[in-house]
């Protein structure tokens, strides 16, 4: 390979032959959203339609201005910026892989303790449209789905509202300004993986909001919308593979973004202060995105923890390792066939029987490197929005819940914190520490596991899933995983 350009909106120009830069003018773009959260998910869905978008001529008044309100998110605006905040995104179809460099999104705020910056963003006239991606834990709510205002967080920002810690707060204190300037409201979009992403959104900010000011709150309520949305795209994180395959195609990024040759982004069409003509790349909008969620949601999200906690204590490390290992690819497909599609409603174009078969091959793709530690991150938040609710379902409905309480019994094995080959593993979690606990101490007794408020609330008491539960647990104590999946395949429990 020749030298390596390093990316910049001057060398654009100088990239190899066959990675597809803009062809718009960027420096005649201008921002229209404010989007919270700039890890690699939202770079390769959200941020790619718009650059799409803009690459027909089309909404150069609807650029991007990213913002984090974390510590850490300090790093990556240094390396955006330091690239005039383009992307490399390679995509990885099964035996090929091509690149292209996004341009969409036009400045990173400074990462502030009171989000000053962040504040002021929003209270540009200019600005429509604040989204998000804060992943599933970061919406503060209680195990029942309700607001966590008891959260510290939450309380700061109730009584310190012009310095708040949270994004929340930095919304409501720019819809304070703005409502008190006459600018108007904005569209708050979400765009994480929630089932009724949209009214979690609302339920935050109005709910943060009421603790402080009513008023307001009545405001933003009658004002501000919160569309719904489903967004789909397997997106792994970045580290030294990812980086190295960006300079294979001759550019030197230091934040490049890998993700699978399929997206898929449904909206409700309900923008208070207009939006991208996104509908002419690809968009769905629709008054039914709750069945493309729940479709979604259940079989994908939910599938990647079938995979990723046995995966986990087999010491395979990859999502398209989990399917090709004969026991853990069979107890998904038989757990999703036998308890989640019967779950899900069709969608225009789709039953859930065929997008479980697209679930199947997209997992399948050995060229997306997703670890089983990226995907059980976070299971606090990842089984109470995917698996429980089925779950509770099912009990509800008297049906089979054998396969749902295995999962559970296998993520529960995952956090005492060592593999079936006795090697560790790492913190995995923001409650690790409660989790391993419970999990030690479930090892004498498979309740103290369940009585996890902050994860199962009361539910988990039910006889028939802490039977169900206590026994998988059992055996794959005694046994081991594999056995135990093999129990589960030849008898359903």
């Amino acid at each position: 390979m020749d030298e390596l350009i390093p990316l910049s909106d001057d060398t654009l120009g100088s990239l190899p032959e066959g990675i597809a830069v803009p062809t718009y003018d960027r420096s005649a773009l201008s921002p229209g959203i404010v989007h919270i959260g700039l890890g690699n998910f939202h770079r390769a869905h959200q941020a790619w339609y718009l650059h799409r978008l803009m690459m027909l001529g089309q909404d150069h008044d609807w650029a991007i201005v990213g913002a984090g309100v974390r510590p850490a998110d300090a790093a990556q605006r240094e390396r955006l910026l330091a690239q005039d905040c383009l992307t490399t995104l390679i995509e990885l179809a099964p035996g090929a892989s091509s690149a292209e460099v996004t341009g969409a999104m036009i400045g990173f705020l400074p990462i502030e303790p009171a989000n000053g910056a962040l504040i002021e963003q929003i209270c540009d006239p200019a600005i429509r449209i604040v989204s998000m991606t804060v992943t599933e834990g970061g919406y503060f709510m209680a195990p029942d789905g309700s607001f966590d205002a008891a959260h510290s967080d939450i309380r700061h920002d109730a009584e310190h509202p012009d310095t708040p810690k949270t994004a929340f707060g930095a919304i409501v204190a720019a819809l304070a300004r703005r409502r008190a300037a006459g600018t108007g409201p904005v569209t708050l979009l979400s765009c994480d993986n929630l089932q009724g992403n949209g009214a979690i959104f609302r339920q935050a900010v109005l709910g943060l909001t009421r603790l402080s000011n009513p008023d307001l709150a009545d405001w933003i309520e009658k004002n501000c919308t919160f569309p719904n949305s489903m967004v789909d795209c397997i997106v792994p994180a970045t580290g030294p593979k990812e980086l190295s395959l960006a300079k294979s195609f001759g550019v030197l990024d230091h934040a490049p973004v890998t993700h699978e040759n399929f997206r898929q982004w449904v909206v409700e069409d309900n923008f208070c202060a207009g939006r991208p003509l996104l509908e002419k790349v690809g968009v769905t909008f629709t008054d039914h995105v709750h069945d493309y969620e729940r479709m979604k949601l259940r079989i994908l999200n939910a599938g990647h923890q079938l995979l990723a906690n046995p995966g986990e204590l087999l010491s395979v490390g990859t999502i398209s390792g989990c399917m090709e290992d004969p026991d853990i690819r069979a107890y998904f497909g038989k757990v999703q066939r036998d308890e989640i599609v019967p779950q899900v409603s069709a969608v225009p174009d789709m039953t859930p029987e065929g997008y479980l078969a697209l679930i199947e091959r997209r997992f399948s793709n050995p060229a997306i490197v997703d670890t089983t530690r990226r995907v059980a991150f976070d299971g606090s938040s990842r089984h109470t929005g995917f698996l429980h609710p089925m779950i509770r379902e099912r009990l509800t409905t008297g049906e089979r819940i054998a396969g749902l309480a295995l999962a559970e019994a296998l993520w529960a094995r995952m956090c005492e914190g060592t593999r079936e080959d006795g090697s560790v593993i790492e913190p995995n979690d923001p409650s690790w520490a409660d989790l391993s606990t419970a999990a030690a101490a479930a090892a004498d007794d498979p309740s103290a596991w369940l009585t996890q408020r902050g994860v199962y609330g009361d539910w988990a008491q039910d006889a028939r899933f802490a039977s169900a539960f206590g026994e998988w647990l059992d055996r794959i104590r005694r046994n081991g995983v594999r056995a135990t999946l093999r129990n589960y395949l030849e008898c359903g429990g």
